[in-house]
């Protein structure tokens, strides 16, 4: 992502350059240097392997200015939301895709060459470097760049004024806190709607966007954005696609068991009238605004006597651990693992409580400004179970990001994208009643017999999620590549959504809504596909630290906290960035190269089992 000093070095370059060659026009008497202009000519029509080395350094350097400074602006943009921040984030976003979209342009010229691994590895990932590519021309590419950070902030501003403008309004926060607590169908079918009402207007924006992005896309050499986007991952676009179809029917039938057991459960509570076996479930009760986590509705479905007897919200509460003080507990984690603390300026930089003065981005997310050590995190944190284990998920992120510190800028970057996901989810799966006890925020574990219990609560954040990781960029490779147009985006978005998560909207949708646009990372077009990976391998890579420590019990209840050898294993993953292909990144951590679920399995063996019991004489499946 990003202009500065080298920005201005190649400016001033290419000036130079230009009053040479108009010296060279009007001075036909200097053959010397007519002959070397000749040579440099003959020379450049044949590239060789040194050139496109020479190339890709140069595009890294001019790269990693442009992508800094975007990152500045970008902060600035979420975290102090104005029309002169977001024109401001614009034009350095549309300066990184500029340049991006000439440089994997001009890397084409090296094709068929026989290159070193590394050089013709930076070449790919010149083009990959952004996710949404930018047409040459300038006043489209500009004008991408504007509909993309107005999405942005159509979300960032995004209220429910249920008593109209004048009245109250919610923020998303509020939303979330709602669509958590409240018990009430009507009130919860409201809120979802009342949300869901900011993202019509971006609809004609969103479709705009596609028809730019394509043909940035097509300009660099690929089918599409979907196809671009799914050539990331070392392997063909086709091949991408069958390999998370495969890893999904691994995983499929435990979300079947969890959809079942949790949908009988909420026709008890609500009456057939409102949710019924026969029928996906409706979107609205599930305790999340997109149906995505259902840990909310946990104290609904709780298996009877499987109280773990503590409440890590209430904990944090009492103890009167500010959000800062949680993001110490975090940060301390990783340092048991052996790895450094994190730099005074993270605790100067970051934003870790929402402002009460202006609109900020309050989705939680990690930062490397500078792509060395100007690490920060911005998250509207409070003091619940929730965020406490977010907080390690992002340091995860941080973490990651100065492992790699020291590579080449094109290497700055996890193994593939589900990986810097992942680092963080792994490290959230260690935040167990073992390691609250290992750090004084819990006096007694709680006993085996609570395990149901846990693992409930755990599968319903995280195999919940499952289907839902998946449909996002299955719905958006349908966009790009046609398949679906802006006449049908709502109707394809509640056909996948029944398809893979067996759920359903609370009240009747049409083409006049634009329900994926309420969700932040298709009005920030972020990429999804990573965290469905990054669902499945957490717990491949939890698996394979939990046998380095020389841990031996159930899988669920393993910490790697505190362990050296863990954390070297890790470490040595993390240093390699993207410099390799992901299998290799896998094998360094798991020693196997495929990604795999049955480590997922096995860590909720003891809860589909009960699951698979509780079933018996209910519908399965939708």
């Amino acid at each position: 992502m990003i202009l500065g000093l080298f920005g201005a070095f190649v400016a001033s370059g290419l000036l130079a350059a230009r009053r040479n060659d108009k010296v060279m026009m009007t001075d036909n008497r200097n053959s010397n240097t007519a002959k070397a202009t000749a040579l440099t000519q003959m020379k450049s029509s044949v590239p060789t392997p040194e050139d496109a080395r020479e190339f890709v350094e140069g595009a890294e350097r001019r790269l990693l200015t442009l992508w800094v400074a975007a990152q500045r602006a970008s902060w600035v943009q979420e975290t102090f939301i104005t029309p002169d921040t977001e024109e401001m984030a614009a034009e350095a976003d549309q300066a990184v895709k500029a340049a991006t979209a000439e440089l994997a342009g001009q890397a084409r010229r090296y094709e068929g060459l026989q290159l070193p691994e590394d050089v013709a590895r930076k070449l790919k990932l010149i083009s990959l470097s952004v996710d949404i590519p930018a047409p040459r021309d300038t006043a489209e590419s500009t004008e991408l760049s504007q509909i993309n950070a107005s999405l942005q902030s159509v979300y960032g501003k995004g209220r429910w004024c249920p008593d109209g403008p004048q009245g109250k309004c919610l923020s998303l926060s509020d939303l979330d806190h709602l669509m958590a607590t409240s018990r009430d169908p009507k009130e919860l079918e409201s809120a979802w709607e009342g949300w869901h009402a900011i993202a019509p207007s971006m609809r004609k924006r969103y479709a705009r966007m596609v028809e730019l992005a394509n043909k940035g896309a097509r300009e660099t050499g690929f089918a599409d954005v979907g196809a671009m986007w799914r050539s990331n991952y070392d392997m063909a676009p086709d091949a991408f696609g069958a390999e998370l179809d495969r890893l999904w029917q691994q995983v499929r039938p435990l979300y079947v068991s969890l959809h079942a057991y949790v949908r009988w459960n909420l026709e008890k509570k609500y009456g057939a009238g409102v949710v019924s076996e026969d029928r996906p479930i409706p979107a609205h009760l599930l305790g999340n605004m997109w149906s995505q986590d259902w840990a909310n509705i946990y104290p609904l479905i709780a298996p009877a006597n499987a109280d773990p007897g503590y409440d890590l919200t209430e904990i944090l509460k009492a103890r009167q651990i500010e959000p800062v003080g949680m993001v110490h507990y975090g940060e301390r984690f990783f340092m048991s693992l052996g790895f450094a603390a994190l730099p005074q300026t993270f605790w100067e930089r970051s934003m870790f409580t929402k402002p009460r003065d202006r609109d900020v981005v309050c989705h939680a997310s990690a930062w490397d400004i500078d792509y060395v050590e100007d690490l920060r995190i911005k998250m509207c944190i409070e003091q619940k179970s929730d965020d406490f284990t977010t907080i390690h998920h992002e340091l995860g992120h941080n973490f990651y990001q100065r492992a790699y510190d020291t590579q080449p800028p094109l290497f700055r970057n996890s193994a593939n994208d589900g990986f810097h996901e992942a680092i963080g989810d792994t490290i959230a799966l260690s935040v167990t009643p073992e390691y609250l006890k290992q750090i004084g925020l819990l006096e007694n574990v709680p006993p085996a017999s609570s395990d149901i219990g846990l693992l409930m609560k755990r599968a319903l954040d995280k195999v919940a999620f499952l289907p839902f990781g998946l449909l996002i960029d299955k719905w958006r490779w349908e966009v790009f590549s046609g398949k679906v147009t802006p006449e049908n985006y709502n109707k394809a978005w509640w056909e996948l959504r029944e398809k893979y998560q067996g759920i359903a909207p609370p009240s009747a949708r049409s083409e006049e809504d634009f329900d994926p646009g309420a969700k932040y990372h298709v009005a920030a077009n972020v990429p999804y596909a990573r965290y469905f990976l990054a669902a499945i391998l957490q717990y491949q890579f939890h698996r394979a630290l939990c046998r380095e420590s020389g841990y031996k019990g159930p899988l669920h209840r393993c910490s790697i906290y505190n362990n050296k050898g863990a954390g070297a294993r890790l470490n040595k993953m993390l240093a390699m960035g993207e410099s390799r292909p992901w299998p290799e990144a896998l094998e360094a951590v798991t020693g196997e190269k495929q990604m795999d679920a049955t480590a997922i399995l096995e860590y909720y063996a003891p809860l589909k089992a009960w699951l698979d019991e509780q079933n018996k004489g209910h519908k399965v499946d939708w």
